[in-house]
């Protein structure tokens, strides 16, 4: 139970309307139940009064209490699911924002490279949603059978008090072993459920991202069979929660009729209450009571598949973080400078560092590109300047400050990243560039379009144009310009870009470099690539391999040098010419 502290306090954020939940969850039980025993001692007492109750039995009364008690109960049960629920959305906002934040900076910390995909969506969607169980399926169905039964036994107690207090007892007694013996026996039940369908969505996320990888092998069909066991597995245990849920309402059944068994034995030894209609009243409140019992039992069967989830986010929310930012650093300043000193990095597990006593200096405005082969270091150099991870020896400066010293908002504000895969949101145009800038108006958004030569996006539906998961609506060259305007509205000072011709045409590839310096003009700008055009452009050129300098220089000095630079561009010549 422990494990659900952390998350029951952040209840604390809606506790108005999650009581106003249960306070309207217990007026429409008391509703139904006023109702139930109204009805009852109604039929009792006209069947009493017979015929000759017209004239001295008041009929009018009593109709008109069931009427309002079907009304209150009607409007109570709506306004209670409309409350409850959506305090319970509010609640799961917020709750999967906090969790969000909390795994952030652990999926992208080095240490914990190994997580998988399939296992921070298990716990950002399924875990997470599980927890809404909490006051759902717990809190507000015991809070008001407690309460129920506790009215309705003082009730009885003005009627007859020792048939009141052992009826009471009795309910206590249910209320509190029921819960606790099925959720006993619910428990490896619900852990196994929250196991397995963890395990089968990470099964089913790594199957989609490596489908063409596994079909070009023939190894498609093997990964399905393993998936379908584990769904075999899941549907196993999803049958026995149903097995354990059908048992606890035959169950109750079964002790509805025997606590009725038991109301009417002692009433018949009571002749006040057997020939009245009071008899009614005991047995309807019984059912009544029994009926705000039912979603207990049921409830605390998946207690065990909720602390299964909750102690899996705790886990993983506590692995340590590895990138920890000052709350205070140096203000923000316009013109950025870089330098790398004697800086190792290498990944956990990996025998060779990735960036190997790695020196170099970028002057404020200056424009260079990191080139090397795949897997010679130019990304996890960005990794490096971005702070996704530390180096394990060596200093990083940024403005002549030490990388660790700038704190988080101060370095994003003075850093734009356009990566090698742009991600386009399935949202408008508009929303999409506001991700950089959200006060931007329409008018700044739309010269930026302009500017990046994608005016032609603004025709028709402009701005509102919705452009889908992925950008299906956009070419190649389109997304690289949204990545470049979204750079723009950023305004900061350091553009650092990541493969930003990858995949396109030499056309585009033209375009897409010349709209680069146009507008980074002034700017510090370092191009990760490892493609030859358009760098004669560029102040200076480094050739990156093993994570170390081999060669650096301008575009006209390398070439000169008739070294690894010299040949990359011969062999993409002869490659031209065949």
């Amino acid at each position: 139970m422990r494990a659900l502290f952390p998350y029951l306090r952040l209840y604390r954020l809606h506790r108005g309307q999650l009581l106003l939940g249960i306070l309207l969850a217990i007026i429409s039980l008391l509703a139904s139940s006023f109702l139930l025993i109204l009805s009852g001692w109604f039929l009792s007492g006209t069947a009493i009064a017979g015929a000759a109750g017209l004239y001295t039995f008041n009929y009018m009364l009593p109709a008109a209490g069931v009427r309002g008690a079907a009304i209150i109960r009607t409007v109570g049960r709506w306004v209670e699911r409309v409350v409850s629920h959506n305090a319970t959305f509010h609640l799961l906002q917020y709750l999967r924002l906090y969790v969000f934040k909390s795994i952030f900076p652990i999926s992208t910390s080095t240490t914990n490279i190994r997580l998988f995909r399939g296992e921070l969506l298990n716990c950002l969607v399924s875990d997470v949603d599980t927890l809404d169980h909490i006051y759902l399926r717990l809190i507000s169905p015991l809070v008001s059978a407690l309460v129920i039964i506790l009215i309705v036994t003082i009730s009885l107690c003005f009627l007859d008090l020792q048939v009141g207090l052992i009826f009471g007892m009795i309910m206590i007694l249910i209320l509190l072993i029921f819960p606790v013996g099925f959720y006993c026996v619910g428990k490896p039940v619900g852990e196994a459920l929250s196991t397995l369908r963890s395990e089968y969505r990470l099964q089913f996320t790594t199957w989609l991202l490596g489908n063409a990888e596994l079909t070009l092998y023939g190894a498609s069909g093997y990964y399905l069979s393993l998936l379908e066991i584990t769904e075999q597995r899941w549907q196993i245990q999803q049958r026995r929660q149903s097995e354990l849920s059908a048992a606890s309402q035959n169950l109750l059944l079964i002790l509805t009729g025997l606590t009725l068994t038991w109301v009417l034995w002692i009433a018949s030894e009571k002749n006040n209450i057997l020939s009245s209609p009071l008899i009614a009243i005991f047995v309807f409140a019984t059912l009544s009571v029994f009926e705000a019992l039912s979603p207990i039992a049921v409830a605390f069967q998946h207690l065990g598949e909720v602390i299964a989830c909750a102690m899996r986010l705790n886990n993983l929310m506590q692995k340590p973080v590895e990138i920890v930012f000052p709350i205070f650093g140096p203000s923000v300043v316009s013109n950025v400078s870089l330098r790398f000193h004697q800086v190792r990095f290498s990944y956990p597990g990996k025998l060779v560092p990735s960036i190997n006593n790695l020196t170099l200096k970028v002057s404020s405005g200056e424009h260079v590109a990191i080139l090397g082969h795949t897997g010679s270091g130019k990304s996890t150099l960005l990794k490096l300047l971005t702070r996704a991870c530390n180096p394990q020896n060596g200093e990083i400066l940024l403005s002549d400050i030490s990388l660790d010293q700038w704190s988080e908002s101060a370095l994003r504000k003075m850093t734009s990243v356009v990566e090698q895969r742009l991600h386009i949101f399935s949202a408008t145009l508009r929303d999409n560039l506001r991700l950089a800038a959200p006060d931007a108006n329409d008018e700044q958004l739309s010269a930026i379009l302009m500017k990046v030569g994608l005016g032609k996006l603004l025709k028709g539906e402009g701005l509102n144009m919705w452009l889908g998961e992925g950008g299906r609506a956009l070419s190649g060259g389109e997304e690289r310009r949204i990545g470049i305007a979204r750079a723009l509205l950023h305004d900061s000072p350091l553009w650092l870009f990541d493969e930003p011709t990858e995949g396109l045409d030499s056309v585009s590839e033209h375009q897409i470099l010349k709209l680069i310096f146009t507008v980074g003009k002034g700017r510090t700008l370092i191009i990760v690539t490892h493609r030859l055009q358009g760098l004669e452009n560029l102040d200076r050129i480094y050739i990156l391999d093993e994570g170390s300098i081999i060669e650096e220089g301008t575009h006209q000095s390398l070439m000169k040098q008739r070294k690894r630079y010299y040949y990359y561009h011969i062999n993409l010549l002869n490659k031209l010419k065949y």
